[in-house]
């Protein structure tokens, strides 16, 4: 997945895109995800300590990777565990801001 969500970052930074991930594993694991697999995007913990609630819990998130794409108006416009379909749907949305223009 990482190499995937790479070159989608590396390919749309010009574009209004963002890609945020949530990580569940624990901080020492993930910190070193983060270095060894070169990620250049913001990632946050899915439960920190002191938390009470995971963000998988308020996002009904049932298994992992799970995929989420919100347009402008933060719509959900795919959810699922495709990572081309979602970039499907990412680049739909990037064309249509890019005729509005």
């Amino acid at each position: 997945m990482y190499p995937h969500e790479r070159s989608l970052v590396n390919e749309l930074k010009d574009q209004p895109f963002a890609l945020v991930g949530v990580n569940s594993d624990k901080l020492d694991r993930a910190k070193t995800a983060v270095e060894k697999n070169q990620l250049t995007w913001r990632s946050f913990q899915n439960k920190p300590d002191g938390q009470e609630r995971a963000i998988a819990d308020d996002w009904a998130v049932r298994g992992w990777p799970t995929i989420v794409v919100l347009d402008v108006d933060q719509s959900i416009r795919y959810r699922g565990h495709d990572g081309d379909a979602a970039t499907e749907v990412v680049k739909e949305l990037l064309a249509k801001a890019t005729k509005k223009q």
